[in-house]
C-alpha cells in the first residue's frame, strides 16, 4: 500500500506544523504551503525528515485564486517526483490570518482579506483539487471556537468561520459519492503566534482563557495537531459534515 500523503495550507508554522509533524510521525507524507516565510517552511521540512519522513514545501498564497491553477501543476508535479503519485490523500484547510477589531471599526478593506483567505480561498482551492484528491479521502477544514461562542473584536473572523462550517457540509454531501469525508475542526484560544501571540506570550490573556475553559487551561499545539492527526489517521471513516470542537470546553 502507498504512502498516504496530506497537503496542509499554512504548514510552515503555528497548528498546521504542529499538525503536518503529528502526521508524519505516523507516517504521513506532507506536503506543506507557505505564504512568505520559505525559512520556516524550510525548517519544518528538515524536521520532518529527520523523523524519517517525506516533506515538500510549496510557496502560496491561499487568498489569491489565481494562484491557484498553476499550484495545482506544481503539487502534481510534486507528487510525482517525490512520493510517485498522481493524488493525495489528506487536505487540512489550515492556512488563516486573524484581524482582531470591533465591528463598528470593521474596514471593508480587512473585511475583504479575511474572505479571501478564510473562505474564498478554502472554496476554491479545494474545488481546483478535487481531481487530485484520491476518491476515499479525507478532508478536514479549520474553523475556530468563536464561530460558536462571541467575543469583541473578531465580528468579521467568526463570520468567515461560521461560513466555512456551513461549506463543510455542503462538500460533506457533494463529495460523500466519491467516498470523502470532510468535517471541519474548530480550536479554542490556543498557545501559538496567532494573533500576535497574545494567548501564549500575555499573563493575562492567558488567565482569562484558563478561566472560562472547563479543562483549566488554555490550549497547547499539541492538543490541535494530535486531533487533526487522529481525525484523519483514525477509524472514523463514516463519520462526515460535522464539526468538531477542540477548546477544552470554553465556554460550556
Amino acid at each position: 500500500m502507498s504512502q498516504a500523503i496530506a497537503l496542509v495550507t499554512g504548514g510552515s508554522r503555528g497548528l498546521g506544523r504542529n499538525a503536518a509533524l503529528h502526521l508524519a510521525r505516523q507516517g504521513t507524507g506532507i506536503v506543506l504551503t507557505y505564504l512568505s516565510r520559505a525559512d520556516e517552511a524550510a525548517a519544518a521540512v528538515a524536521e520532518i525528515e529527520a523523523l524519517g519522513g517525506k516533506a515538500a514545501a510549496l510557496q502560496l498564497d491561499t487568498g489569491d485564486t489565481a494562484q491557484f491553477a498553476a499550484f495545482k501543476d506544481q503539487l502534481s508535479d510534486t507528487l510525482q517526483t517525490v512520493w510517485g503519485r498522481d493524488s493525495f490523500d489528506f487536505l487540512v484547510n489550515n492556512a488563516g490570518m486573524g484581524i482582531h477589531v470591533t465591528f463598528a471599526e470593521t474596514s471593508e478593506d480587512q473585511f475583504d482579506a479575511l474572505v479571501n483567505v478564510h473562505l474564498k480561498g478554502v472554496f476554491f482551492l479545494t474545488q481546483r483539487l478535487l481531481p487530485l484528491i484520491a476518491d476515499g479521502g479525507r478532508i478536514l477544514n479549520v474553523s475556530s471556537g468563536l464561530a460558536r461562542f462571541s467575543l469583541p473584536g473578531y465580528a468579521a473572523y467568526g463570520t468567515m468561520k461560521g461560513a466555512v462550517e456551513a461549506l463543510t457540509r455542503y462538500m460533506a454531501k457533494e463529495l460523500g459519492p466519491r467516498g470523502i469525508a470532510v468535517n471541519v475542526i474548530a480550536p479554542g484560544a490556543i498557545e501559538t503566534d496567532f494573533g500576535g501571540g497574545a494567548v501564549r506570550d500575555n499573563p493575562d490573556a492567558n488567565a482569562f482563557v484558563a478561566g472560562v475553559t472547563a479543562m483549566g487551561r488554555a490550549g497547547l499545539p499539541d492538543d490541535i495537531g494530535g486531533t487533526i492527526a487522529s481525525l484523519l489517521l483514525g477509524d472514523n471513516q463514516w463519520m462526515t459534515g460535522q464539526r468538531i470542537e477542540v477548546s477544552g470546553g470554553m465556554y460550556l
